[in-house]
Formats: structure tokens, C-alpha cells, sequence
């Protein structure tokens, strides 16, 4: 297995940080805490920084994507920077004709409905991403020398890629579906063509993540927006087999001492399929639907879980705020570690004030 660099920071600053320690199963003494979407529309320096820019170019300019990585560590003294991007980042460098349309979400030039169109699109060949994917190196890179400034410069740093399922949903739909019906119909009628499909985003959002760990992150995070709408049946015979291969595209890689890089599978709307999303991962991501206590007996297995405040509690009053990080808590205790996080992303309409406070009283408990 290929050892990281020494001059990694799991290898230097981050491998002895609160975040890392939990992923590993290593409870400490105080819960780490970060935020699903922390940088991002509820930062008013955030919304400063991108008018007038599109969200992808964003993404693909290292000074800035650096910089709004930064915005919530500096702002909140969360315990972990999560790389801002995009899961469609790598698509669009490996060839697809994809934009973020505001209001919207992305949207596909053309469709992947047919065996045909999955023929041509796996034609792209993921391998031209070794190149396109500088802008990302580089990003991460200004942010690990970014977070070496911040407190004691032991803050971990995580990369995240989004899962095959979630990508070929998009592909299929061509922009964001509410049933996804198009792609579970591809993956019903026409299983080879979608099984190639999976396997091609697997490897397109793999590199993607694997990139962001040898420049420096300190875990990774592979993000489902959609399994949710798949039966259990369903997500073990045509999702988890993807999900797995995008996660061995990271496996390999250790830290001095031989120990692998973390890694964290999150899904929305998964109650039902915890168990089959243990991947061999370190740490499973809950969504706000499913107590951690309950979720960690479905997951059975020895992980520890991430998460998982309803955002919507980020507008009640803070007593009722409060209630329910204790909650959070008492439930995250039955794990062997916990990290603290929202059981889904920042809402945009959340006083940045509240966040901080939840930082600060996570870590005074």
C-alpha cells in the first residue's frame, strides 16, 4: 500500500487532531464538530466573494475555492475544513457538457436515457482527469497552507467526491429529479448499460477524491445525495458495488505509521440502507431522519457515526437548540467516537451566530 508523504499533514499536524482520532475509533476527550456545507450561501463573506462568478469556475480557481474553505474554520473554530467544490467538478472536466444553474442545480446538455448514450459517454476516458484535475491540487494545496495559519495549524482538512449513484442520477435526468425515476428506470431496463455507467462515474469521482488526498486531506468523504430513493435490494445489487470501487480509489493510501486514510459514507435519506453502506469504511454519516443509536444498530458493525442535528433546528430558539445537541449527544455516546455534525448541509438562510455558538457548546459539553 503507498505511503503518503512525509510531508503530509496526516503524517506532520493532523494525525493526532480530534477529527482523525474519531474517525479512527479513537474517542477524545472533547467531540469534534463540523458542518455538511459549511462554506458556502449562509456566510455573508462567502456571498460577497462569489457575485457575479459561476459556481463551477468557482470551483476550479484555486485562490478562491482555497479561500472559501477557509471562511468557516476562521469563523466558527469548527474542527475540520471540508474542500469546497462541487461533485459535478469532475464531469465537467472529463468532458460533459454540465453547468450549476442558480435556483436550479445541474444540469446536463444531453441526457444518458439509453445503452447507446451510456456507450458514448464512457468513450470519455476518466484518465484525461490526471491533468484537468490540477486546479484541484493547487486549491488544495493554498488551503493546507491556509490551515497551517489557523490556531495551532492541526486542523484536518476533507475531501469529498459524490457518489456514482448520485452522479449517473443526474446524467440520466439531466438535472435534479425529485423520484429519479429516469434513472432507476435505466437501471431496471437495460442493467449491463448501467452497471457500465456506475463504473465509469465510480472512476471519474474516485480520481476526484484521490486527487484531493495526496494533495493533502486528512480523510475523505464519499457523499450520496439520493440512495434514499432506492429499496434495499436495489441499492446493494446496483449502487453499493460503485460506491465501493469510487472508495478503493483512496483505500490504498496510508500515513507513515501504515494506517489508511479515513473514510466517511454519508447518504440522505438512508435509514433503511445503513447496513449495506458499510463499504469498509471508518465512519458513517446519519441524516437527521434516524436517532445515531438507532442507525449505529442497523449499521452493525464497529464504525464510528457522523452527525446528525436536523437543520432545521438552526432557526428555533436556542433552549430548544440546545435540547437537542444534548440529544444528539447521549445518542452519539453508544458509538465508539462520534462527530458531530447536521444531518444534512447548512440551510442558506442560517445565522452564521448560531453556528458558532453550536461549535462552541459541542465542545463545552
Amino acid at each position: 500500500m503507498p505511503a503518503l508523504p512525509e510531508t503530509h499533514p496526516l503524517n506532520t499536524r493532523t494525525g493526532a487532531s480530534g477529527l482523525v482520532r474519531a474517525y479512527r475509533g479513537d474517542r477524545p476527550e472533547v467531540t469534534p464538530v463540523w458542518f455538511m456545507r459549511q462554506a458556502g450561501r449562509s456566510l455573508p463573506e462567502y456571498r460577497s466573494l462569489r457575485q457575479g462568478r459561476d459556481m463551477l469556475d468557482t470551483c476550479l480557481d484555486p485562490v478562491l475555492a482555497s479561500e472559501i474553505t477557509l471562511q468557516p474554520v476562521r469563523r466558527h473554530g469548527v474542527d475540520a475544513a471540508i474542500f469546497f467544490s462541487d461533485i459535478m467538478v469532475p464531469l465537467r472536466l472529463v468532458g460533459v457538457d454540465v453547468t450549476i444553474e442558480p435556483g436550479v442545480g445541474p444540469v446536463v446538455a444531453e441526457p444518458v436515457r439509453t445503452p447507446a448514450d451510456v456507450e458514448r459517454l464512457v468513450a470519455l476516458d476518466p484518465a484525461r482527469l490526471d491533468e484537468a484535475l490540477e486546479p484541484i491540487r493547487e486549491g488544495v494545496r493554498q488551503t493546507i497552507a491556509g490551515l497551517a495559519e489557523i490556531g495551532d495549524g492541526t486542523t484536518p482538512l476533507i475531501g469529498f467526491a459524490g457518489a456514482p449513484f448520485t452522479l449517473a442520477a443526474y446524467l440520466v435526468a439531466g438535472r435534479p429529479s425529485k423520484d429519479h425515476l429516469e434513472a432507476r428506470t435505466l437501471m431496471r431496463s437495460h442493467p449491463d448499460a448501467w452497471d457500465a455507467l456506475t463504473r465509469w462515474a465510480a472512476d471519474v469521482t474516485g480520481r476526484f477524491l484521490r486527487a484531493q488526498v495526496e494533495q493533502g486531506a486528512s480523510a475523505a468523504q464519499l457523499f450520496d445525495s439520493w440512495a434514499g430513493s432506492l429499496p434495499l435490494e436495489q441499492y446493494r445489487e446496483h449502487v453499493a458495488p460503485a460506491s465501493r470501487l469510487a472508495l478503493d480509489a483512496v483505500r490504498d493510501l496510508t500515513d507513515a505509521s501504515g494506517r489508511r486514510v479515513p473514510l466517511v459514507h454519508f447518504g440522505v435519506g438512508a435509514g433503511e440502507l445503513y447496513g449495506a453502506m458499510d463499504l469498509d469504511v471508518d465512519c458513517i454519516g446519519v441524516d437527521w431522519r434516524v436517532p445515531l443509536d438507532q442507525a449505529l444498530e442497523r449499521i452493525d458493525a464497529d464504525v464510528t457515526v457522523q452527525g446528525n442535528l436536523d437543520p432545521a433546528v438552526l432557526g428555533a430558539p436556542w433552549e430548544i437548540v440546545e435540547a437537542a445537541i444534548d440529544h444528539v449527544l447521549i445518542a452519539g455516546s453508544v458509538a465508539r467516537a462520534h462527530v458531530f455534525n447536521l444531518g444534512h448541509g447548512v440551510p442558506p438562510t442560517a445565522d452564521p451566530a448560531v453556528l458558532t455558538r453550536i461549535v462552541q457548546a459541542v465542545h463545552a459539553r
